[in-house]
């Protein structure tokens, strides 16, 4: 990939915000599987590394049974207003005016929305009749890297067009309370929602450069992580064996992608990984050789924001920013697949 600028990035959190504390109570009362089956399975709520989420509806939505149309109503009045103020703070940031953005790449993961979010909120922000639009559903948590690859690659092909990149994910409204499955314990103690964005153009300075993108899926591993689509709505698909399975994988999968875009890990000067889980950062840390707290930013996120599934590489990405970019990142996320997302940061 020719050098594609990172010209700006920003994030965006919903207005409700619940703490760990009451999230576990609420889910208690309201479990509507086995009783005993939370109360065995309740000690992840207070390790999963997490004070609090935001996410797009009152904690008493949640005591409701809602079916496909609600929920997805939801999920579609949650987005265009984040839309809206995600999309509107990147392009600001990058210094430009929304008649000035060529495309739009937009992902999400957790409803349906045809017309696509970028249609339903291109006018409001002033997009022009003609620009680009990549619609992307399907990626998952790997979706905050493998969507800015994607723009940065349509923005590579034609040198001088700046494309938008939103990804917006509404994890909390797959939330399960009818359920005995036990990943659906795990997705109400972890989930929250969110929202990034980015703007990137070729031949333009910025944050830093994207100087290559990589992706590793491997065959057979369909029922590691996804959606299942039932009746009252999404049902997520966690296996227990995510963490081992990226002890053992992770590092041939980053040596690999780092190979194919001309680098090794030793080049690399820090790692900006999606942070799934407490069990998961410390699984990235054991496989890449990373000393414990090593990925100091992806638990600050967990702890502030939950796991809201794409966007939150990108809220790790605007910490390290802050903080202070090193001169190599590599940026990692895995997804349904099973994927490992990898993208190439040269600070500019």
């Amino acid at each position: 990939m020719d050098k594609v600028g990172l010209l700006s990035l920003a994030t965006a959190l919903p207005p409700h915000i619940v703490e760990q504390s009451e999230a576990k109570s609420k889910a208690r009362q309201l479990f509507g599987g086995r009783k005993e089956l939370f109360d065995r399975l309740a000690g992840v709520f207070d390790n999963a590394g997490i004070a609090q989420r935001h996410i797009v509806a009152p904690i008493q939505w949640y005591e409701g049974n809602h079916g496909w149309t609600e929920r997805n109503r939801l999920y579609l009045e949650a987005c265009d207003a984040l839309f809206r103020e995600v999309a509107s703070a990147a392009i600001k940031r990058a210094g430009l005016q929304p008649h000035e953005i060529d495309g739009v790449v937009a992902v999400s993961t957790t409803g349906i929305a045809t017309p696509s979010l970028d249609a339903r909120n291109g006018p409001a922000i002033g997009f022009r009749p003609d620009i680009r639009r990549v619609p992307i559903f399907g990626l998952g948590c790997a979706g905050g890297v493998n969507g800015l690859a994607t723009a940065a690659r349509l923005a590579a092909a034609e040198p001088g067009k700046r494309w938008l990149y939103v990804t917006i994910e509404t994890c909390s409204i797959a939330i399960r309370l009818d359920s005995d499955d036990p990943a659906a314990i795990v997705a109400t103690a972890i989930f929250g929602d969110g929202a990034a964005a980015a703007v990137v153009a070729a031949g333009e300075e910025g944050i830093a450069n994207i100087a290559g993108a990589d992706e590793r899926m491997w065959p057979d591993t369909l029922n590691i992580m996804g959606w299942r689509v039932e009746d009252p709505g999404l049902a997520v698909v966690f296996d227990r064996a995510i963490p081992p399975f990226i002890e053992r994988e992770l590092a041939g999968a980053v040596d690999g992608m780092l190979a194919r875009m001309g680098r090794t890990r030793n080049a690399i000067d820090r790692f900006c990984c999606h942070p799934g889980g407490v069990k998961v950062i410390d699984a990235i840390e054991t496989a890449l050789d990373l000393p414990v707290g090593t990925l100091d930013l992806e638990r600050g996120v967990l702890n502030d924001c939950g796991n809201m599934s794409a966007p939150t590489v990108l809220f790790v990405l605007e910490r390290l920013i802050e903080r202070g970019l090193p001169e190599n990142v590599l940026m990692t996320a895995f997804g349904p697949g099973f994927t490992c997302a990898g993208l190439l940061l040269e600070r500019h």
